[in-house]
C-alpha cells in the first residue's frame, strides 16, 4: 500500500462520485433548462403536503438542483450515452451486477448496526452466494434463492434509532439528501473507503492509481446508468417541491421505525 498523501486525495476525490448509488442520487437531463412556467404562485399550495417538508435553505437547494441539472445535461449524461452505446447490454448488466454486489457491504454493515438479525443474515448469504456463485457478482443466482436484497444506508440507520432527518439538502452531485443523510453518506463513504484501502486489490501494481481511477470511474458511469430520473422532464410546474416531498417521504417509509408502545 502506498503511502503517498497525493495519491490517496485523489482516490477518495475520485471515490466521491461514486457515491451516486448510495443514496439514490437523482442527475438530471433536459433538452433545455427552462422549468414549466407555473401559472399559479407556490405559496397558494402552501396547505399541501408537499409544502410540509422543512427547507430553510430553499435559495441554495434551487442552486443545486440547477447546478445537478447542467453537470448531468453536459457531462454525466454525454458519457453515460456513450458507454450505452459500446458496450453491449450483456456486459453493462454484468458491470452493474458486480458493482451492486459490493454495495452489500453498506447493506450489511447497517444491518448490523440496525441490530437486525435475520436481514444481517440474508445479506451476507446475498454477498457470499453473488460473490461465489455468481462470480463477483455478474449474476444474481442469490434472489433466486429466496435471498432478498435489503437496502440500507448509516442515514436510514440514524432514522432507525430516532434521529429526525433535519432540513431538506440538495447536495451538489449526489441529488436529494437531509441533514441526517448526508452525515449517514459520509459515514458509509468512510467506512467503504477504509475497507477499500485495507484490502487495497491493486496496491501490487505498478499502476495501482490507474486501475483505482478506471475503477472508480466505471462505477460511477455505472451509477448513473442504472438511474432513470431526469430533472425538468417532469412536466410539473413545481417539480423541485414534489421532488422535495416524495424524498422526504420515500425516506419515512423505508426507515419503518418500530413503533413505540404507550
Amino acid at each position: 500500500m502506498t503511502t503517498v498523501t497525493g495519491y490517496h486525495a485523489c482516490r477518495i476525490a475520485l471515490a466521491l462520485a461514486l457515491m451516486l448509488s448510495l443514496t439514490g442520487c437523482a442527475a438530471i437531463r433536459s433538452n433545455t433548462l427552462a422549468e414549466v412556467r407555473p401559472r399559479h404562485s407556490v405559496s397558494e399550495f402552501k396547505d399541501q403536503r408537499f409544502a410540509e417538508v422543512a427547507d430553510p435553505w430553499e435559495a441554495f437547494n434551487r442552486s443545486m438542483y440547477r447546478f445537478n441539472f447542467y453537470l448531468d445535461k453536459y457531462f454525466f449524461l454525454p458519457v453515460v450515452t456513450g458507454y450505452e452505446f459500446v458496450t453491449p447490454d450483456f456486459v453493462e448488466d454484468r458491470i452493474s451486477g458486480v458493482f451492486n454486489n459490493l454495495s452489500e457491504v453498506r447493506n450489511l454493515t447497517n444491518s448490523l448496526f440496525q441490530l437486525k438479525g435475520v436481514e444481517s443474515a440474508t445479506t451476507l448469504g446475498r454477498f457470499l452466494t453473488n460473490s461465489t456463485l455468481g462470480l463477483g457478482g455478474m449474476f444474481d443466482p442469490a434472489t433466486r434463492f429466496g435471498l432478498a436484497r435489503q437496502n440500507q444506508d448509516f442515514g436510514k440507520t440514524l432514522g432507525y434509532w430516532g434521529a429526525e432527518s433535519g432540513p431538506y439538502l440538495v447536495l451538489p452531485i449526489f441529488g436529494p439528501s437531509s441533514v441526517r443523510d448526508t452525515s449517514g453518506l459520509a459515514v458509509d463513504y468512510s467506512i467503504s473507503y477504509g475497507l477499500y484501502t485495507g484490502v487495497d486489490p491493486f496496491g501490487s501494481s505498478s499502476n495501482s492509481f490507474a486501475w483505482d481511477a478506471g475503477v472508480t470511474a466505471l462505477g460511477t458511469v455505472d451509477a448513473r446508468h442504472q438511474q432513470s430520473f431526469r430533472y425538468y422532464e417532469s412536466g410539473y410546474p413545481f417539480e423541485y417541491n414534489m421532488v422535495r416531498f416524495l424524498y422526504h417521504e420515500q425516506r419515512k417509509i423505508e426507515i419503518g421505525k418500530p413503533k413505540v408502545e404507550e
